[in-house]
This record gives C-alpha cells, structure tokens and sequence, in this order.
C-alpha cells in the first residue's frame, strides 16, 4: 500500500468565535486526538442562518483573537473561506463544504458540531446531500440530546464536562468582570488593548 495516495484528515470547526474561548479549544483538541485527525481548521463564520438579526463583532477582530489563540499549535489552523464570500446572504455550511471538498481533492474533511445544533440538523439546508459529502462529528455534551433522524450518520465524541459560552464572557466584559482563564491569556489582552465587548 502506497502512503502517497493517502486522504488527509481534516476536522472543520466552525463558529462566530465571538470571542473565542478556552473550551473552543479543548473540544477542538479532543476531537483531533479521538479522530486521529491531521490537522482541524477553526472556520469563522460570516453570517449563520440562526443568527442573521445578532450584532457580530468585526471579522478581522475574530480572526485576530483566533490567529492569537492558535499560535503555536501546528495542528489547529484558520480558514476565513465564510468570511471571503461576497454579499449579505447568509452562510450555509452546504455550500462552504462544496467549496473546499472541490478545492481539496487530497482530504477527507469531518465537518465538527456541538451537541447543541444535532435536534436541528433536520432544518439545515439541503442537509442530506451534507451529510454524503463530509463525515459530521458530533461533540456529545451533558444536557443535550444526541437523538436524530441523521444519528447514524454522526460520529459521536464524548466531551469533557466543561460548559463556557462566548456570550457569558462577553457579558462578564460587559459587567466589568474577570475573563482570565477562560480565554487563552493573549485573547484576554487582545479584548482588552481593543475595548472590545465593553458595551
């Protein structure tokens, strides 16, 4: 058998990451190591469906807060691809995905997604042909229902018990409260030399 021709093995994580937080990171890593995944690929997004009338906070902030995040780690990489498409439709995940299995021939993408979003698969848009293209990976968290009509086509990955929402940091932020530790250091500066959040 010849390694040459060997699929690369890609996890695609995608969020607001508004801001990004410690959690974000370990569920990435977990399932990067449960997977045995080569590299994940943290995708901001530009305009989610289910958050089309919500105020996001700048692309490039972000981006920045995840490049800062992610420095030094080899295996988490960005891709901005959501926030490259032009106009103000929102952004599905049908049509991201055609994009780079196109663009990447040579890789097996794992399209990554909280335990939280699996009851509202049936509602994503034209999931079926979705979930023949890329291999979903479902990061089983407590309180949540892993219970779909799509369950067969999820790989579960059980999840430390850890439960951080971007929206309590922003709102710890806003309140004047500590944010250390529950973003990585450099984020936390970042927010901070930029203002960002405070109202």
């Amino acid at each position: 058998m010849s390694f040459r021709n060997k699929k690369r093995r890609i996890g695609v994580y995608g969020g607001t990451f508004d801001p990004v937080h410690t959690v974000h990171l370990i569920v990435a890593e977990r399932a990067r190591d449960v997977l045995a995944l080569d590299e994940i690929w943290l995708m901001p997004a530009r305009i989610p469906p289910h958050k089309q009338n919500k105020v996001i906070t700048a692309d490039r902030h972000r981006v920045e807060m995840l490049r800062r995040a992610v420095a030094g780690n080899s295996c988490f990489q960005i891709t901005t691809i959501e926030l490259d498409t032009q106009g103000s439709a929102p952004s599905y995940t049908y049509d991201t995905m055609s994009r780079l299995t196109a663009a990447y021939k040579d890789v097996d993408f794992f399209f990554i997604i909280g335990g939280d979003m699996v009851e509202y698969l049936p509602k994503w848009h034209r999931v079926d042909e979705l979930l023949r293209m890329v291999q979903f990976v479902a990061l089983a968290r407590p309180g949540y229902s892993m219970n779909t009509p799509y369950r067969e086509w999820l790989i579960e990955v059980d999840m430390p018990q850890l439960d951080v929402a971007s929206s309590q940091v922003r709102d710890l932020i806003r309140d004047g409260h500590s944010i250390r530790y529950l973003v990585p250091e450099a984020v936390r500066l970042y927010i901070e030399e930029n203002e960002l959040y405070e109202s």
